[in-house]
Order: C-alpha cells, then structure tokens, then sequence
C-alpha cells in the first residue's frame, strides 16, 4: 500500500506546514479507505481482536475508573450549589446523570482512551516498522495490514462503547457519594430520580457515538505507527502525533454528532 510520505523538517516554514497538513489528510483517507477494502475480507482474525480488546480494555479500566467517579463527585459538587439557589436539588440526580450520559462520559473516556491507547498503537507499530519487522512479515507472505492494522481498529471500535458504560455507571456512583455529603437522599429516590429522567435520546445516542470514537482512535494510532520513519526519533513522534491528531479528530466528530443528534431528536436539544 503506497502513502504519501511526510516531509519532518525542522524549524518548518507555513508552506512546510500546510503541505505536512494536506499530505497527513491525504494519508489518513488512504489509510481508511484501505481499512475498508480489507476489513470484511477473510481471514478473519478473531482471535487477535479479542486478545487486543482484552489487552486493551484491562489495561485502560484503571485510569477511567479513576476518571470517572472524580467526574460524577465533582460535577455534584458543583451542580448542588446552583440548584440550591433556585430550591431545586431534587433535580440534582437528573442533572448529573444527564450530563454524563449525554456528553461528558462518552468524550473524557475517549479522550482518555486515546491518551493511553492511540500512543500505544503508534508506539507500537512504529518500532515494528523502523525495526523492519512489517517488512519482514511482507516479504514472509503475511499481509501485515490485515494482522496488524485491521484487528487493533476493530478492537478500539468495539471496546470503547463498553468502557462508556461502565465509566457512567461509576460516575453516577461518585454522583450519589457527593449528594449524600448535602444531604440525606436515598439510593432508591437517586435510581429512580435518574431512571424517570433518561429517555432513549439521551442514552443510545451518547453510547452509539463512541463506537465512531473508538474507530478514531484505533485508525489514527495505526496510521501513524504503520507509515513511521526516522529510526528512534520517529517513534516518538508517531506516539505523540497519534494522540493529538485522535483527540482532535473526537472533538471535531463529537461536533457535528451532536449537532445530528438534536437534529434526529429535537426534545433533547
């Protein structure tokens, strides 16, 4: 597969700039075009796309658990104040879940995944290739695209809707600790609060966008790691370029996804 080959110079002049910026647009839409062509044609490695979901998902569980219960306690503490203003803090419960479900839980643990995930792919598949590792699988007759790129794309997509989920519900737990430090509210008034206040717009929506995000995140590491050069030197910048490119790219996507999402369902506007 032939990619356009990014220029690094040092101390880069605006042209050198945008012709890095056109030529990394142009590679990445190579890149995913190839995914596709290869995505759905046999062998199937299941195999190597469970073992990097699990690899993958234990490694990350840590760090978004930690994320999200300091979101959920947090985004109480600051909520509860406000809404005691107005003498609405029974709305509390709602409010955080709402926020979680919708916005705030699908993107900081893309963000997060990102961090840890897309550098590791870059980190990972670079070395590979200034070590000529991906040469040698060609020359061995193994498509290395299909084995490396494909499954860990896969993996990322397919992970990351499960890490959503479990990030909202730690949230929400880190949500009920911070309320009852207020005041004395039960676990049944909080689940039901939240249960009453969820619709199918705001749930499936917020879930079914990071399936895009994990896509992200997968393509853009390996997109980076797979077309590295430079030796030791372009290792780390495949690392680092995977994830601020990923990062940008969620935030950029979550942007017009919302602006769809209210679009298909105005009452959640």
């Amino acid at each position: 597969m032939k990619l356009p080959q990014i220029k690094h110079i040092k101390d880069p002049t605006t042209s050198d700039k945008l012709y890095s910026f056109f030529t990394n647009l142009s590679g990445l839409t190579i890149f995913n075009i190839e995914f596709f062509k290869q995505a759905f044609l046999p062998p199937y490695e299941i195999a190597q796309i469970k073992k990097h979901m699990i690899e993958l998902g234990v490694k990350t569980f840590p760090i978004v658990s930690i994320m999200g219960f300091i979101l959920g306690f947090v985004l109480s503490l600051q909520s509860y104040p406000v809404l005691e203003r107005f003498g609405a803090t029974d709305f509390l419960p709602s409010t955080v879940a709402l926020s979680v479900i919708r916005e705030l839980g699908p993107v900081l643990t893309a963000i997060i995944f990102a961090g840890r995930v897309s550098s590791g792919i870059g980190a990972e598949l670079s070395s590979m290739r200034v070590t000529e590792q991906i040469d040698a699988m060609e020359v061995s007759a193994v498509n290395p695209f299909k084995y490396l790129v494909v499954t860990r794309v896969f993996a990322t997509t397919m992970i990351l809707p499960i890490l959503t989920i479990y990030v909202i519900f730690i949230a929400l737990a880190g949500g009920f600790l911070a309320v009852i430090l207020f005041e004395s509210m039960s676990l049944i008034y909080f689940k039901n609060a939240i249960i009453a206040s969820i619709t199918f717009g705001d749930f499936v929506p917020g879930i079914a966008k990071t399936f895009l995000f994990g896509y992200i995140v997968g393509v853009v590491g390996a997109y980076k790691g797979f077309t590295a050069d430079g030796g030791t030197e372009g290792v780390g910048r495949a690392s680092t370029t995977a994830v601020v490119m990923s990062s940008l790219l969620i935030l950029i996507s979550d942007m017009v996804l919302v602006k769809i999402t209210v679009w298909l369902w105005p009452s959640i506007g």
